[in-house]
């Protein structure tokens, strides 16, 4: 999956965590690659940052539900 570096962050809140993490590992390969030039490469990992923070974001929005939820005390 080839994920735009200069993607439209305005649909971070309604991507799906697993949608956030999979366009993370698409950016995080491209980097990898080493085909970006620097300016490129430099808003992937600002992208990047983006996209983690939105998926961290998410992920513990559903830990807290699950911790709010009661206790089994059986």
């Amino acid at each position: 999956m080839s994920v735009s570096v200069d993607g439209d962050d305005d649909d971070l809140g309604r991507l799906s965590f697993e949608e956030l993490v999979e366009r993370l590992e698409a950016l995080a390969a491209e980097l990898a690659d080493g085909g970006l030039g620097i300016e490129r490469a430099a808003d992937a990992y600002e992208r990047a940052q983006r996209l983690h923070a939105a998926a961290t974001a998410r992920l513990d929005a559903v830990v807290r539900r699950i911790e709010a939820l009661p206790q089994d005390e059986g």
